[in-house]
């Protein structure tokens, strides 16, 4: 009789001790922000798209960290991403152009980076900063390329999509992050090394 008692006792202490260090264990989070490796190739759109818009090639940058965005700031973002995803049509570059892979700024339709270029140049105009926007590649669920514009910021990198009118976080996305433009030369561009193992995570 008496070793039992003990032995309720010893588990009570027991639950009393683990239950409070078992829920104080925080739920794996994703990575906030993506990590980028070595300079990588160049998109062929964007590279021609360079040689017609050199100034905007050849912007070099210190590295700083992610700004903070301002309330104001975010609604500017989330407003350009709806706005020019509405303004023009979707069509793929082979309908308008003929061919395929040809980034310019849109007048009536659009392909993936048209849109992301077009929000690009408007947020600067806003004030935002080029090491900042940055065109990004990255592979669609059905094996598709797809180009989208990522926002850098304090709080992580965030995506404007022309497929998706919410800016979200880059890992709440069901792509696969390739590469993108470094933050450092709008001409160069950078690996990301942890696209594929968050997009696991990242499925709903």
């Amino acid at each position: 009789m008496m070793i039992a008692l003990q032995a309720r006792r010893l588990a009570v202490i027991l639950v009393s001790v683990l239950v409070p260090v078992s829920a104080a264990v925080p739920a794996p989070r994703p990575i906030a922000s993506m990590v980028t490796g070595a300079i990588t190739s160049q998109p062929i759109g964007h590279y021609e798209f360079c040689q017609k818009y050199q100034a905007e090639c050849s912007v070099k940058s210190r590295s700083a960290p992610a700004p903070k965005v301002s309330a104001k700031g975010w609604a500017i973002v989330r407003q350009i991403n709806q706005i020019v995803n509405a303004r023009y049509i979707a069509k793929t570059d082979k309908q308008v152009y003929g061919r395929e892979e040809v980034w310019s700024y849109p007048t009536n339709f659009a392909d993936c980076e048209d849109f992301a270029l077009e929000k690009r140049k408007e947020l600067v105009a806003r004030g935002f900063a080029l090491s900042d926007l940055l065109m990004t590649v990255v592979r669609k669920p059905d094996g598709e390329g797809h180009a989208v514009l990522t926002l850098r910021t304090s709080e992580g990198d965030f995506v404007l999509d022309n497929l998706d009118d919410q800016v979200k976080p880059w890992y709440q996305t069901r792509y696969t992050f390739l590469k993108r433009q470094a933050s450092f030369n709008t001409g160069r561009w950078v690996s990301i090394e942890n696209g594929k193992d968050l997009l696991v995570g990242a499925l709903k």
